[in-house]
């Protein structure tokens, strides 16, 4: 199997605006989803991820601090997953919970280092 990452993106307006009661639901889903995943040894590993980090250009020389502006093209979080081909990637991407929330979900294909 080849390991592919998925990168979950934007988002955050409807999360930031949902019950915490419709965001218990939504938090089940997710562990009921990955806990399928980790079953079927699909699952590698992923978390969310913090608004707040750095950006470095200039071959490291400047690196700016600062949160990440919020809209479609932050990155909330991200899954590495096993899978047999991009295609099945895919297929397991389409569960994904985020999209209840409108995101998007970005699969790749993970490069072998020989």
């Amino acid at each position: 199997m080849k390991e592919f990452l998925m990168l979950i993106r934007g988002g955050q307006e409807k999360y930031n605006s949902v019950s915490p009661e419709d965001m218990q639901k939504h938090m089940e889903h997710w562990q009921q989803w990955m806990g399928s995943l980790a079953q079927e040894d699909k699952l590698v590993g992923g978390q969310p991820l913090m608004n707040e980090g750095t950006t470095m250009t200039e071959r490291g020389k400047k690196v700016i601090d600062r949160p990440f502006a919020e809209g479609r093209e932050l990155v909330g979080g991200y899954l590495l997953i096993k899978a047999d081909s991009l295609v099945h990637a895919t297929e397991i991407a389409k569960d994904c919970p985020s999209f209840e929330y409108d995101c998007s979900v970005e699969v790749r294909e993970i490069a072998p280092m020989d």
